[in-house]
Order: structure tokens, then C-alpha cells, then sequence
């Protein structure tokens, strides 16, 4: 058992899968005012990140979120901000977003070489903190960068390098993740967004418990109950990218599971893309559900929402997050969750309260979605606590804990 430091909130979407505009919330002013003058103080006034993707990306998910709601933040605060990430289709080579500049260069595999020579050669410009996100396969920062930095992991990638790559590539990404690039980091301040990620980058990876900052996500003001009606059946969502950590497979048979359980009408809409989605038709070929499973693609940030309100339960047979973005969206709109009993998820969701965590394998999933499905007073009471969750998570929160580690880190460099 390992205990661990945390800048502990109490309380943490892949992107909306949307190609329409629905306006974010604005920030606190008087909290962003708060994330300058902290910033001022301890001389932060340029930042650059390094990203894999870019929230403009067709694949971007809960990463590229996250960074983009403290950048913009940041940004309101009067920070210069900079984000190099990878080419995005369709995308230009630099732009504004929000406030901050997004540098595209390079594709998804040379990104990484040449960001570090940018940042290592000031092609991007003079730096107060680098912010390094580890999605996966890291940048290594530690053996080119001289200046204060901290770096972001969401989660440890462990299986997903098997289902992305294959056995033999995917077994070399694995032995990299673990093995080789953890002692490179042993002193860098980590900063992770759930308890049970930060457990596994000790467990797992080896770090140093007294290195890492949990500091969880937060959920958007405009995602609210509202006054739609739920549906008058049983309605399933699932919302994130056809890729294979997220284990459609499963959740379709759990889904199938839960139908023939409940005895009655049952459907299941799916939002999202990814190159998965033929897999994801044979299996509903296989099952015989084209008459109650819906694959919508991408819809706008209005329809996802309206869905999130409309639905009975959000579902999630996912093998791994670091969080579960949707899980918390759709929990602010009055939707409990059903979900995969995996670390993220058991930060996301507090089981038997916002809703309910099972077993991953598609029987004692679909036996969950049916329990909370064919009880209205259990449904009702998750829902209220699904709610009374989301309140609790703020993003103007989550970047003013992340800029209170970022001033910690210069202010220490500084000193020493």
C-alpha cells in the first residue's frame, strides 16, 4: 500500500464529439484574476506546452480538453501560453484559440523529436515552465530541458499499447512506458487527475509517491438538467471514440444483456467516431440490434447534451481512463453513470451514490444497467447524487491548482 502527497480537490469531456458550436460557460472573473496575480508572483508569465494531439484533432479526447480549459483560463489571467502539438487535419499550422497559440508541426510520430529540438533551439520563443503532457509515450523533457517544468500523465497506458499496436510494437510501448522512461522522471513534480491514476503511476511505474499533485478534472456550467423529459423507454448513451480501450464490444453484448433482463423496449445510442466503428457494426449484425442501437458519429455539442438529459443511464465498458469526462457531463445534466470498475472511473463516479460500478465483462455490466434500469427509486435517488457529484467539479478550480504547482515549481528553481 502506498501513500502518496495530493493537492486534493473535492471535485473532475473527451471533447463533445461536436462539429457545431455550443458555447462554453465563461470563467469566474474574480477566480481568473486570482490565477494572474498567483502567476505574477511567482513570475510565470510565458508557458509552453507540449501535447500529442490538439483539441482540434478528429481523435482529441479527455486530454486535450483538459489542457484546453486551463490554457484558456490562463490565458483570461494574462498568461502567454503555448501550445506545440501535432499537424490536425484540416487544421492551420499555427492559430489562436481562446486566447492562446496552438503550433501544429510535424505528424503523429516525428512530434515528438521535433518539438523537443523547438523547445531545446527557443524556436518557439523564450519559456518561464514547460509543461510536458505524457500521453503514452512521453517527450522526455528531463534529458533536454534546463528550466523549471512539471509534466501532466492522465493515466498509465499499460494494454492499451497492445490493443493500439499489436503484440509485437504494442509490447515494445509497454516496456518503454514502464521500464525505460520512469527513471528519467524520479524528479520531476507529476501532475495526474484522479487518486487512482496516482496510484497506479507508483504502483505501476515506479514514481515517486511525493512527487505527485492530484489535481481532478472539472464539468463545464452548461451542462445542466434542464427540462427535457427523459424518454419514455429505457435510453443507454455512450459517448467517446470507436477505439479499443473503450471496449464497444462489451458494452454492446452488456447492453444486450440488460435487454433481455429487463423484458421491454431498450435502446442504445452511441456518440462518437473512430476507425473501430466496423467492428462495432459486425457486432450489432452479430447480435441482431439494428432495431435498438443507433450509431450517431459526431453530433453537436447542443444534441450531445440534450442526449446526455434525455437518457436513463450513461454507460461505460472502457478499459482504462484517467478520469471518465462524459461520466461527469452527463452526471451534471441528471444522468447517472453504469461503468467499467476501473481506476478513473471509481474517481469519477462514487458507487452506489452517482451511480454504479461493475465488473467490465459484458454479464455483470448488463446486469448492473438492468438493476438501475428497472428500478425507478434507485434511478431517481442516483440521479440526485449524480447532480450533487458535478457541483463539486469546477475547471476555473482545476487550473488554479494546476497554476499554484506551476508556481511552486519556478519559485523552487528559482531559489535553488
Amino acid at each position: 500500500m502506498h501513500v502518496f502527497f495530493v493537492n486534493r480537490l473535492e471535485l473532475g469531456t473527451p471533447r463533445a464529439l461536436s462539429n457545431a458550436t455550443h458555447e462554453p460557460t465563461e470563467p469566474d472573473g474574480v477566480a481568473v484574476a486570482k490565477i494572474g496575480d498567483m502567476a505574477a508572483e511567482a513570475g510565470v508569465r510565458r508557458v509552453h506546452v507540449l501535447a500529442w494531439r490538439d483539441l482540434d484533432d478528429v481523435e482529441a479526447g479527455g486530454s486535450e480538453l483538459h489542457i484546453h480549459e486551463v490554457a484558456r483560463r490562463w490565458a483570461a489571467a494574462g498568461v502567454d501560453v503555448t501550445l506545440r502539438t501535432s499537424w490536425a487535419q484540416g487544421q492551420p499550422t499555427e492559430s489562436i484559440r481562446d486566447g492562446y497559440r496552438v503550433v501544429r508541426r510535424a505528424g503523429r510520430h516525428m512530434v515528438f523529436p521535433r518539438a523537443a529540438a523547438a523547445e531545446l533551439f527557443r524556436r518557439t520563443g523564450p519559456r518561464d515552465v514547460l509543461i510536458e503532457i505524457w500521453n503514452g509515450m512521453p517527450f522526455l523533457s528531463p534529458l533536454w530541458s534546463r528550466g523549471p517544468r512539471i509534466v501532466v500523465i492522465h493515466h498509465v497506458h499499460a494494454e492499451m499499447w497492445q490493443m493500439a499496436l499489436g503484440p509485437g510494437l504494442g509490447a515494445l510501448g509497454e516496456l518503454f512506458e514502464r521500464r525505460v522512461a520512469p527513471p528519467l522522471y524520479r524528479r520531476t513534480t507529476i501532475v495526474t487527475v484522479s487518486e487512482s491514476s496516482g496510484r497506479e503511476l507508483v504502483d505501476v511505474l515506479g514514481l515517486p509517491a511525493d512527487r505527485i499533485r492530484v489535481i481532478p478534472n472539472g464539468v463545464d456550467g452548461r451542462y445542466t438538467p434542464g427540462e427535457v423529459a427523459k424518454e419514455p423507454d429505457p435510453l443507454i448513451l455512450a459517448v467517446g471514440r470507436l477505439a479499443p480501450v473503450k471496449r464497444y464490444d462489451a458494452l454492446l453484448r452488456a447492453a444486450d444483456v440488460a435487454r433481455r433482463r429487463l423484458a421491454r423496449p431498450l435502446r442504445l445510442e452511441i456518440v462518437g467516431e473512430g476507425f473501430e466503428r466496423p467492428l462495432v457494426e459486425s457486432i450489432i449484425d452479430e447480435l441482431d440490434a439494428g432495431g435498438w442501437v443507433t450509431l450517431r458519429g459526431w453530433v453537436s455539442e447542443a444534441e450531445k447534451i440534450d442526449l446526455y438529459r434525455r437518457a436513463w443511464i450513461i454507460a461505460s465498458a472502457s478499459a482504462r481512463e484517467g478520469w471518465g469526462l462524459t461520466l461527469t457531463e452527463a452526471a451534471a445534466c441528471g444522468t447517472p453513470a453504469v461503468a467499467s470498475r476501473i481506476g478513473g472511473h471509481e474517481d469519477a463516479v462514487i458507487d452506489g451514490v452517482s451511480g454504479v460500478l461493475a465488473a467490465a465483462d459484458p454479464e455483470a455490466l448488463g446486469t448492473a444497467m438492468a438493476r438501475v434500469l428497472g428500478d425507478e427509486h434507485l434511478r431517481a435517488r442516483l440521479s440526485r447524487g449524480a447532480i450533487e457529484r458535478a457541483a463539486q467539479l469546477d475547471w476555473t478550480a482545476a487550473a488554479t491548482e494546476l497554476m499554484r504547482v506551476v508556481a511552486t515549481e519556478v519559485s523552487q528553481r528559482r531559489t535553488r
